[in-house]
């Protein structure tokens, strides 16, 4: 068949589970991203490809496609993806960035699709190793085993006392213990399927940790509950499915872990795409603790005990690693905070009573002091050492579990007591590389800081380092491996351009890529108003603006007669809002946080089922991802354009560059990223055809500045009224 056939026959059964779907209603825009979605995919040549001796390489195939709020574009890529899938013979591999969308598409968009294909459908939602059970852990943890010095798992004491959390009551414990009874126990009786998700309620993190499975403590098919583990019998379901749904921190740490398709052999789509670069620079950025270490001396410590046992060589040189390694982060932590006290003092962060947040200290340009060199050299070097001597007793493990499968219990717990702390090490191995790291001429920096924080009576130094460009590391990671893919969103362009999405997605100039930007079906002007208020504070001044923000927002809020959703872009703001609510709103108001965030939205869509007035007061997380149509959401109010911090580490790093340069970083970097997220914000107001609604600003500078105006060309063309307080 051939590729136009594919393409054919992929929109062809788009047109026919459309017409089959109930409530089915005729959307251009739909059709025409599932025929770019067809051509896209029928265009990528899948798989090994044999050598014809012209040396070309294999085909890819990129589409970059914008679909404005409406178009139904889960059932534009899903269709056409999935009946071009089982045309070639091959999987499908959708990663999202948000929970509530990876079970809209598990729970309802992939099984109402399924039943209008003519043959079954088989698809699975991947999650990470930690979100299952480690059933060995909980079976000693359940059976009254103690977290002490012996301990494998991941709540241990591993600190000394400068890092040690305050021992928890014996009330506390018992709890603990009981919890995890309780989970034994719902096991046992298969009513749990070992999915921390499927819990009756989230467990805390520190409750978790101890029993969540994790890879370095994991000893596989090795281990005598690998028949029954919660975590390969769902890896066996992926095994098997024709679609798979994951995220994107999942997609990018699985890059060649065969945990996932093999990108090269799959048709892979990005939902919610605008969150891929940021989550790529989250993924490959690393941090160190250089202060609380006696993690090191308790890895050693196993490592020497149970490297004897299995009769590993390399051990011998384990102490004179470990103590090195310690004495070189020590001597890091001490140069910091002398390099932090050599800065003048007004622009030394303040120490003492109020100090709530770390101060940091940023190496500009990614220049490292000398004067650190060497001692992160040092650390490098034996942190290897220390790496390669756990990696030869994990294989002398294995092949003892291999030997000797009667062993096989305690083997998996000695293999599970090293595995646990290993994460550290390598963390301390791969900050300490990036740290130590030149930029070659003409390249670009990566950010480095160090962070120094009070946490009780102690004084705490990290090390970070992260690249500055997602695009570069997206490039490198994973696109070098995909041969067909589709990324999606409702926000990709900036300001009416696709060129900001893809510099930050790594896709600029490459031949492979396509853009379509898909209208949305609502009639904006019809059914929105975008109200500009216009304060006579300049936003910069945080204090002024502020109170004569809060001030008009009240005055504001008093009209709302159903749903309404107010945005802020700081805590500070948001307090200040709550403050000064008069008690006949106070009622009416529904602050992040003060509730669980289902709970919250449960109750906020109670009230309005009841004919109550109900206004949620929310952050950055509230701007997106949250679907209130009709009255849920009848205003929305932005109190303040939302810039990103202005004191972020990778941004401060990224703008430096682009200055050194001779590049404009607000214009080239702040204001498209501003409006992405801004778009975002508006999106929430308007969510079916049926909608009315009224957004506010309270930020002039969306009416009154060039950039507001740029920002203006890449919203929603809703009906525009100025009004000046």
């Amino acid at each position: 068949m051939t590729a136009q056939q594919w393409a054919e026959q992929a929109l062809q059964s788009f047109e026919t589970v459309v017409q089959a779907s109930a409530g089915f209603r005729a959307r251009a825009g739909q059709r025409s991203m599932a025929e770019r979605v067809a051509q896209t995919f029928a265009s990528a040549e899948l798989g090994k490809r044999e050598d014809d001796g012209d040396g070309a390489e294999p085909q890819r195939a990129i589409a970059v496609i914008e679909a404005g709020t409406g178009v139904g574009k889960s059932l534009a890529y899903s269709a056409p993806a999935i009946a071009m899938a089982l045309a070639r013979g091959t999987r499908v591999l959708i990663s999202t960035a948000t929970v509530a969308l990876q079970e809209q598409l598990v729970h309802k968009d992939l099984p109402a699709l399924a039943e209008h294909l003519q043959q079954p459908l088989r698809f699975a939602l991947a999650k990470g190793r930690g979100r299952y059970v480690c059933k060995l852990k909980l079976e000693r943890l359940a059976g009254g085993g103690q977290e002490d010095e012996e301990d494998w798992g991941q709540g241990d004491d591993l600190f000394g006392p400068a890092d040690k959390a305050p021992a928890a009551s014996h009330q506390a414990q018992q709890a603990r213990m009981q919890f995890y009874a309780s989970m034994a126990d719902a096991l046992a009786s298969a009513s749990w399927d070992g999915d921390r998700d499927n819990l009756p309620s989230a467990p805390e993190p520190e409750a978790w940790s101890p029993v969540a499975a994790d890879a370095h403590s994991c000893s596989g098919k090795h281990c005598p509950l690998f028949a029954s583990c919660s975590y390969f019998e769902r890896r066996k379901e992926l095994v098997a499915a024709q679609v798979i749904v994951a995220n994107h921190d999942l997609l990018l740490s699985s890059i060649g872990a065969r945990l996932l398709p093999e990108l090269d052999n799959c048709l892979l789509v990005i939902d919610e795409a605008h969150h891929l670069p940021a989550t790529a620079l989250a993924q490959f950025g690393c941090e160190a603790d250089l202060s609380r270490l006696t993690w090191i001396d308790k890895l050693a410590s196993r490592a020497l005990r149970i490297g004897q046992l299995v009769e590993v060589e390399d051990i011998a040189d384990l102490p004179n690693h470990a103590a090195r390694l310690r004495a070189a982060l020590q001597d890091c932590a001490r140069l910091v905070l002398d390099l932090h006290g050599q800065q003048p003092p007004a622009a030394r962060p303040a120490w003492g009573a109020g100090a709530g947040q770390p101060q940091r200290l940023r190496l500009p340009g990614g220049l490292l002091p000398e004067m650190l060199a060497e001692p992160l050299a040092q650390a490098v070097q034996h942190a290897e050492g220390f790496l390669a001597v756990l990696r030869a007793i994990a294989k002398a493990l294995r092949t003892a579990m291999r030997d000797t499968p009667d062993e096989a219990r305690r083997l998996s717990q000695l293999y599970a007591q090293v595995g646990a702390l290993a994460p550290r090490l390598e963390g301390v191995h791969a900050a300490a590389q990036l740290l130590l790291q030149e930029t070659p001429a003409g390249g670009v920096p990566a950010a480095k800081w160090f962070t120094l924080a009070q946490e009780g009576p102690y004084l705490v130094v990290r090390a970070h380092a992260s690249p500055v460009l997602p695009g570069n590391t997206l490039r490198q990671h994973l696109w070098t491996a995909v041969r067909g893919a589709v990324l999606t969103s409702a926000t990709l362009t900036s300001c009416g351009q696709f060129d900001f999405f893809l510099r930050e997605a790594g896709l600029a100039d490459d031949p492979a890529v396509s853009t379509l930007s898909v209208a949305s079906p609502f009639d904006y002007a019809v059914q929105g108003r975008l109200i500009a208020r216009e304060t006579r504070a300049e936003p910069r001044d945080a204090h002024s603006f502020t109170a004569e923000m809060v001030e008009a927002l009240l005055t504001d809020l008093a009209l709302v007669e159903a749903g309404a959703l107010v945005l802020f872009t700081s805590r500070e703001q948001m307090r200040r809002a709550v403050d000064e609510l008069p008690t006949a709103l106070r009622a009416n108001v529904l602050v992040q946080g003060s509730l669980p965030r289902r709970e919250l939205l449960a109750r906020h869509r109670h009230n309005v089922a009841q004919g109550q007035p109900s206004i949620v007061f929310g952050m950055q997380s509230f701007g997106e991802g949250l679907d209130l149509p009709g009255p849920l959401c009848e205003s929305l109010f932005i109190t303040k354009l939302p810039f990103a911090p202005p004191d972020d580490p990778v941004g401060e790093s990224r703008a430096e560059w682009l200055r050194a340069a001779g590049r404009d970083p607000f214009s080239e970097l702040v204001v498209p990223a501003t409006a992405i997220r801004l778009a975002q914000w508006v999106g929430r107001a308007i969510r079916t055809e049926e909608d009315q609604a009224h957004v506010y600003c309270y930020d002039k500078r969306l009416v009154r500045t060039g950039y507001g105006q740029r920002l203006l060309s890449g919203l929603p063309p809703f009906t525009l009224q100025r009004q000046t307080g």
